[in-house]
């Protein structure tokens, strides 16, 4: 289930940081809204409370200063909706109490009165027909005049019913509907809050932006760096932790440069060293009488200057300072297919390169040359397919080779590996060339894979990013 939302997420950084923002302060916006709500309705309902039962204290202590013929006449002035005032002789029948609004408004209305007098809260229903409860006696309500709800000037639904016994036994009765429960989130607080929120959300792109920023600056140079070793340094500014990733990147970069160069000047420096003593055993070979054992010393020789002379070229191109321009790509491929049949090889291009590629035109010549080798040694001859569009270009070579297992397509692009028996130093290879290939394709923002054709032969693609 977890793995199924995570599809839905957000995939940068970015956006899950807002999301994360935005959805802890819309449930915080809710939350409050809520909480603001019930306290509203809390405090609205003790004031409402407080505000009857003083003014039921007040009738009551009106009543009791006055005789029983006025009393009537009273209990009509003091019949004021919503507050149905009856006076008679006893209580009404105990109806369901206990309410949390009955039990609050009970003890408001003890306090307002003072000790010693019966009271009564009950919660009753308003009858179909008629007034809220029967009783008998004297009654003093409101009408059925305009605008009312229903008989006895209730709507449907349930109604407090307050008793206080006065000091002659009597027992005045009031009726009235609680302020409803719920109340809708009045518009003007709703507004606040979408404005509130619209403004955090706006503040929050911005903040996570700011933040992230830097991070999307590392990646960049984390990935040109693969490409040019010797991309400039990161600049050093911002927060502390911004500033010491860049310190380490940078510093990161310095070690890697030395090491590459170290390693590169170690090599070039064994490789031409070895072709002093190379020369003088080939210069004795030269003086063996036993032809056939000259012979064999003769192609051991020319194996290791083999070796030599390209471990050279491989360590001083792949450490070369050349900077990219623009290569016609069709001129690059016809001089190749025009030296390779110079040589009796059959090399075909088909398709074109609609525009220059920028690339470094000794690297980009040498890994295709490399690939074209492969393709003719293997495979008797190869095609060049060229598609060119807006986003790459690709450059497909293809032979009618042996191919070359799966297991064995990644390990090919390791220097000095060789396939046997295919591919073995009998056909003149060293096992650099398609780690040269490769490397030159990075170094160019690309890649280069290998691929079986489904028919027969090795197809070789290279693909060269425009961008």
């Amino acid at each position: 289930m977890i793995r199924g939302l995570a599809r839905w997420l957000p995939q940068s950084l970015f956006g899950r940081l807002v999301l994360v923002l935005a959805g802890g302060l819309l449930v915080a916006q809710l939350l409050s809204a809520g909480i603001n709500l019930v306290e509203r309705d809390r405090l609205l309902d003790t004031a409402s409370g407080m505000q009857q039962a003083q003014r039921i204290a007040d009738a009551v202590r009106l009543l009791d200063s006055v005789g029983t013929a006025e009393r009537a006449r009273i209990a009509a002035v003091l019949n004021v909706p919503p507050l149905v005032l009856s006076l008679h002789p006893s209580a009404s029948e105990a109806g369901p109490g206990g309410t949390p609004h009955a039990l609050m408004f009970a003890a408001l209305l003890r306090a307002s009165v003072g000790a010693g007098r019966e009271v009564r809260v009950t919660a009753t229903g308003v009858p179909p027909g008629g007034s809220p409860g029967p009783g008998p006696g004297m009654r003093h309500r409101m009408g059925g005049g305009p605008g009312m709800a229903g008989p006895g000037g209730f709507a449907s639904g349930p109604v407090v019913r307050t008793e206080v016994q006065l000091r002659d036994g009597t027992w005045a009765r009031f009726d009235a509907q609680p302020r409803p429960g719920v109340t809708p989130l009045p518009w003007r607080l709703a507004l606040v809050l979408a404005i509130l929120l619209a403004a955090v959300l706006v503040l929050s792109y911005f903040a996570v932006r700011w933040v992230t920023r830097p991070l999307h600056v590392l990646a960049e140079a984390a990935d040109a760096l693969g490409r040019d070793i010797h991309r400039p340094p990161l600049p050093v500014d911002g927060p502390t932790e911004i500033r010491r990733a860049a310190q380490a990147f940078n510093g990161m970069q310095q070690r890697l440069v030395r090491f590459i160069e170290d390693r590169t000047r170690i090599f070039t420096a064994m490789s031409h060293d070895l072709k002093t003593p190379i020369t003088r055993m080939r210069l004795r070979a030269d003086l063996l009488e036993d032809e056939p054992l000259r012979q064999r010393f003769e192609a051991d020789l020319k194996e290791m200057e083999t070796m030599v002379t390209q471990t050279l070229e491989f360590m001083r191109g792949l450490g070369t300072g050349e900077v990219r321009q623009a290569v016609d790509v069709n001129a690059l491929l016809d001089s190749l297919q025009s030296d390779n049949e110079a040589m009796g090889r059959e090399v075909r291009i088909e398709g074109e390169a609609a525009a220059p590629y920028p690339a470094r035109v000794s690297l980009l010549r040498r890994c295709l040359a490399n690939l074209v080798d492969n393709a003719v040694l293997y495979g008797e001859r190869a095609v060049v397919r060229v598609e060119d569009s807006s986003a790459s270009l690709v450059l497909r070579v293809q032979d009618d080779g042996p191919g070359i297992p799966e297991a064995e397509r990644e390990k090919v692009f390791e220097p000095f590996y060789r396939l046997e028996p295919s591919r073995s130093r009998a056909t003149g290879g060293t096992g650099l060339g398609l780690a040269v290939a490769r490397n030159v394709a990075r170094m160019h923002g690309g890649e280069l894979t290998l691929h079986n054709r489904p028919e027969r032969g090795l197809e070789a693609v290279l693909v060269l990013p425009r961008d």
